[in-house]
């Protein structure tokens, strides 16, 4: 079975953004450690999901990225266009986007199916009632939470509005030079 993992920047009291999806709080530039870092974990992976509202972000970013070799982001933005997308989602009944699918479905019987199938892994990026909704449902595998030094007081967090107590396994934990930690957590069934 695939394995679905979860990449997520946060803050140290949890928030995935602010109120109005602020996210002026991330540390950046990231130094050659934690994008080394990042590299490991995407090279594995052949499909990305995300949820709509992240993905009217996301898609066209990495699009705009790709126009220049020169940006620093590049190398991120053409593993990031090149691999095959799935946007969940109940509005959009046919993608806008280039290499991207959307689907409509029943959200465990979907993931499920995908996880399924014959491939590499899978990684999740937002937002965060998506995310919450594949907690809940028990479907994300490894949990990559990237922690920014910084509290926002208040905003969205994955982890509102759990069914049930979420028991993970700490598999790697790493400080990188830019100030930002790495807790990578297991799903402790």
């Amino acid at each position: 079975m695939r394995k679905l993992k979860l990449q997520v920047q946060m803050t140290i009291d949890g928030f995935i953004s602010g109120q109005n999806g602020e996210m002026d709080w991330m540390c950046f530039p990231w130094t050659d450690d934690i994008i080394n870092y990042v590299r490991e974990l995407t090279a594995p992976v052949d499909t990305i999901i995300l949820g709509r509202k992240l993905a009217e972000g996301f898609i066209p970013h990495w699009e705009s990225v790709v126009q220049d070799p020169q940006n620093p982001e590049y190398e991120g933005g053409l593993k990031y266009t090149s691999t095959p997308k799935i946007v969940f989602t109940k509005t959009i009944k046919k993608s806008i986007w280039k290499n991207t699918n959307v689907a409509n479905g029943e959200l465990v019987e979907e993931i499920t199916s995908l996880k399924n199938q014959i491939g590499k892994d899978i990684i999740v990026y937002g937002g965060g009632t998506f995310v919450t909704a594949l907690i809940n449902a028990r479907l994300i595998d490894e949990f990559h939470l990237f922690i920014n030094p910084t509290a926002i007081g208040n905003g969205m967090t994955i982890f509102k509005g759990l069914e049930k107590n979420l028991n993970l396994k700490l598999k790697t934990a790493k400080q990188f030079d830019c100030g930002i930690s790495l807790n990578c957590f297991e799903l402790n069934n």
